[in-house]
């Protein structure tokens, strides 16, 4: 599953970031990029993404991001390349970033601004990752 997945992310690179998008080619979110890998791995998305701001100072006891990934992929400990990892940009705010990790230093995510890349994890990251998680086996996912 993980390889499929890696594959998949690898295939949104230098998709343009577009806010609350999901399309390869035309645009994007970090949201938009776990989509579509769920998509193209399980057909159609288990539920409609509620509407969402961009901005990476909320401040919210509400964790939308955090509660999606919890109902639909598979909470793990220890993460490996092709696994789903959660940010949180302030540490008293919500989650705010998701990417997949590609390697033990590098994310695929949607880059604000830019496009899906393949970047390094570095301290910046490194300090904000907050939650991991699994794509589910086909088997096992209860749509």
């Amino acid at each position: 599953m993980r390889a499929e997945v890696l594959r998949i992310a690898r295939d949104w690179i230098d998709t343009p970031y577009q806010h609350q998008a999901s399309s390869r080619g035309a645009g994007t979110d970090c949201l938009g990029l776990i989509r579509g890998i769920w998509r193209e791995i399980y057909g159609e998305e288990p539920e409609t993404p509620p509407s969402y701001t961009p901005d990476w100072g909320e401040m919210s006891d509400e964790e939308p991001l955090l509660r999606a990934a919890q109902r639909w992929l598979t909470p793990i400990k220890a993460a490996r390349p092709g696994d789903v990892l959660l940010f949180r940009m302030h540490p008293a705010g919500p989650c705010k970033h998701i990417g997949v990790l590609s390697a033990p230093d590098r994310l695929i995510h949607a880059y604000w601004g830019k496009a899906v890349v393949e970047s390094f994890l570095v301290p910046y990251w490194q300090r904000r990752w907050t939650h991991s998680f699994a794509f589910p086996p086909i088997q096992q996912r209860d749509l």
